[in-house]
């Protein structure tokens, strides 16, 4: 008996239907169902059309969306939901399974309960390696499976530094020897190939760069100034 459509499947193949816009949102952000065979399910879908200009990063942040999710899963630390580009009602963009979550928790929240610190130290690491440069407090999802996502990452893998993010308690602290393990085994097998695939040569570099020097260093880095913080913070 078949088990039935997975996430990627229902992601990739499934019929999209707009079920409203997500409030709070920079970019044209839909929440939309999924339909494939007998399954059901709900996505994010961010359609290039709907991105406001940026002076720093190109047009197409979608496409680090994707990026990032490829990043993770390279790594194995499951961080960031499934994530691909698709074709949708508003052109191409980037659909990702959207995660049922308590709203109400976020990282604020999250790093006074000792037993998800594990998990926002290597949300940390990783923010650290895609050179995240929007990480707010409310892109730390608690789902209902009890684990903590890491969403809204279209801010990520720029070439010149430009880390800004809430996560800083671990600031001078070594890094986990199981996390370093995962960069290490990152570094010697290079960027997988569809990862490879959405960075410029310049960008594939720099997130070697930082991999090679998180390595290096085995500590979490201390904050420089103010401008290490997004803004709003939540």
């Amino acid at each position: 008996m078949s088990a039935g459509p997975t996430a990627l499947d229902l992601l990739t193949r499934g019929s999209i239907t707009v079920k409203g816009r997500m409030p709070w949102s920079s970019n044209a952000t839909f929440l939309v169902e999924l339909i494939l065979e007998d399954a059901s399910a709900l996505g994010v879908y961010k359609p290039m059309r709907g991105e406001r200009p940026l002076w720093d990063f190109p047009p197409g942040l979608f496409r680090r969306e994707i990026a990032a999710y490829h990043l993770s899963e390279a790594l194995g630390w499951g961080l960031v939901p499934p994530t691909v580009e698709r074709d949708g009602p508003f052109g191409e963009g980037s659909l990702q399974r959207f995660v049922p979550a308590d709203f109400e928790q976020h990282y604020f929240t999250l790093i006074e309960r000792a037993e998800h610190h594990d998990r926002l130290r290597q949300i940390c690491a990783f923010d650290l390696l895609a050179n995240n440069a929007d990480r707010k407090s409310g892109h730390c999802l608690l789902g209902q499976d009890g684990v903590i996502h890491a969403i809204d990452n279209a801010l990520c893998f720029g070439a010149e530094p430009k880390l800004r993010t809430v996560i800083w308690e671990f600031a001078g602290q070594p890094m986990p020897a199981d996390l370093l393990e995962d960069v290490t085994r990152f570094l010697a097998a290079g960027p997988p190939e569809r990862l490879a695939a959405l960075l410029g040569p310049a960008e594939q570099e720099a997130l070697l760069a930082r991999a090679r020097a998180l390595v290096s260093d085995g500590r979490f880095p201390v904050q420089s100034g103010d401008r290490d913080y997004p803004w709003p913070l939540v």
